[in-house]
């Protein structure tokens, strides 16, 4: 009797407790691969505890300038994406009527039916010289910027772009029209409306949105292996270290850095409240 009520109780466990159980036993299985090392001369993983996996993440120069390196563009690919996505948001929520509103969205989703590398390599192509930029821009004297952190940073923001126009479309849509009319009522213009009344309301989803750009960007190696040019990010550091160095301490360390970043962008959200209104 006692086994068959415990098998009934994990086949009635939420699946979202399982998925949580597996994510932190993940977790923990990365922190603790963090702590071997790597031999040498053989190359095979020693399973001693040590701290010089992270020793060298911090006094290595070039691990530090990657590092910062990545912050910064997955910080510029979040602020552009944010940008464009509140007016396309905006307008889709308030401005477009019901049946444009559900063209829009449509067109919104079109790219992630896409393959990633096809939208990456399109916009290689686009970079390229002789390409779509170099054709816009030879009139005007211009040169397309080619490849480099540029590059990335056109790249990501077009790939994660959506993920920031879903929440954000979805938290305008919350927003009452009354206040709007409440607003233009009281004499207040166009852009006083936005800055007071629209954007406040946005801003946890803004965040929510922030949170996909910010910690995809972060982890992406891929469109920078193809638009980065000589350009590294983190993501390319653990992807080399796991393929041909076979340094799997050293790649389990680099990837603690993103983790650690998130986890305090996370709390660093939760205190300011923006989520609580999602």
């Amino acid at each position: 009797m006692t086994q068959t009520r415990t098998r009934t109780a994990l086949l009635l466990t939420p699946p979202l407790l399982w998925l949580g159980v597996a994510y932190l036993g993940a977790l923990a299985a990365l922190l603790i691969t963090s702590l071997w090392t790597q031999d040498d001369f053989t190359g095979q993983i020693q399973r001693h505890w040590t701290l010089d996996n992270f020793r060298d993440l911090l006094t290595i120069d070039v691990y530090r300038t990657i590092t910062v390196r990545t912050l910064a563009i997955a910080a510029f690919v979040t602020v552009i994406d944010a940008v464009l996505a509140f007016p396309i948001a905006l307008y889709m929520a308030k401005v477009a009527s019901p049946r444009l509103q559900r063209l829009l969205v449509i067109a919104v989703l079109m790219p992630l039916w896409a393959s990633y590398l096809v939208k990456a390599y399109a916009w290689r192509g686009m970079l390229s010289q002789g390409g779509l930029l170099d054709w816009v821009l030879g009139p005007l004297g211009l040169h397309s910027p080619g490849y480099g952190l540029f590059a990335t940073t056109m790249t990501l923001a077009y790939l994660w772009l959506p993920y920031m126009i879903l929440p954000v479309y979805a938290g305008l849509q919350r927003l009452p029209d009354s206040m709007l009319e409440a607003s233009a009522d009281l004499g207040a213009h166009a852009w006083t409306t936005v800055v007071r009344v629209v954007l406040p309301t946005a801003f946890p989803a803004l965040v929510a949105g922030s949170i996909f750009t910010f910690s995809l960007s972060m982890g992406d190696f891929i469109a920078v292996s193809i638009v980065g040019g000589t350009s590294q990010l983190l993501g390319n550091v653990v992807y080399n270290n796991i393929g041909a160095a076979n340094n799997l301490p050293f790649a389990a360390a680099v990837t603690t850095v993103p983790i650690a970043v998130m986890l305090i962008y996370l709390a660093v959200v939760r205190r300011t409240g923006a989520l609580d209104n999602l």
